[in-house]
């Protein structure tokens, strides 16, 4: 059985896998601090134990955890995407008065959420383009970015991990066997 944890303040998971979550992981730990060794939110990374995470949340699934920001609430609820950007911001001292924008309403819509649920979609999205290998692969529509990306860093002849073991061991089989006049 799992005994769910109840946090006093807000928990920001992030993946510790990732470079850009870990760069803003820092930042939003660096901000948090009203007082010294006093936090308005707890920043911590996801690990791989899914069974820890369930302690957090029994609905969170690591998975999730790891493809997308969440904030988990003292209050047992649990925040994703932009809705997890903007409570994160209301929670930092230096960001509060740009956090009240995402509650600003014109015409029953919040625009300036709706604005940040984009621009976090897309962040997400950038994420393997920045230098996350453990973000998983790029969308369609950011693969030829992706892909010119990966000859600016020289790995030209890598197309999947698959297709250069294959070519690394025919080479080392081959020159083993002393027919290197096949390469």
């Amino acid at each position: 059985m799992i005994r769910k944890q109840t946090p006093s303040k807000p928990i920001l998971l992030f993946n510790d896998e990732c470079a850009v979550c870990r760069v803003i992981a820092r930042w939003v730990e660096k901000s948090a601090e009203c007082q010294p060794g006093r936090s308005s939110i707890t920043v911590r990374p996801i690990g791989s134990d899914p069974q820890i995470l369930r302690t957090l949340n029994p609905g969170l699934d690591i998975w999730d955890a790891y493809a997308n920001i969440h904030v988990l609430m003292p209050d047992g609820s649990m925040k994703t995407n932009g809705e997890a950007i903007a409570e994160t911001l209301r929670r930092l001292p230096n960001t509060r008065w740009l956090a009240r924008s995402f509650n600003v309403r014109l015409f029953g819509r919040r625009p300036f959420q709706a604005m940040l649920n984009v621009a976090y979609t897309v962040l997400a999205d950038l994420r393997p383009l920045l230098g996350c290998e453990s973000c998983g692969t790029p969308p369609p529509w950011l693969r030829p970015f992706h892909w010119i990306t990966q000859r600016i860093k020289g790995r030209l002849n890598a197309r999947n991990h698959t297709v250069t073991t294959t070519r690394l061991t025919t080479r080392h089989a081959l020159t083993l066997t002393g027919r290197s006049d096949v390469i």
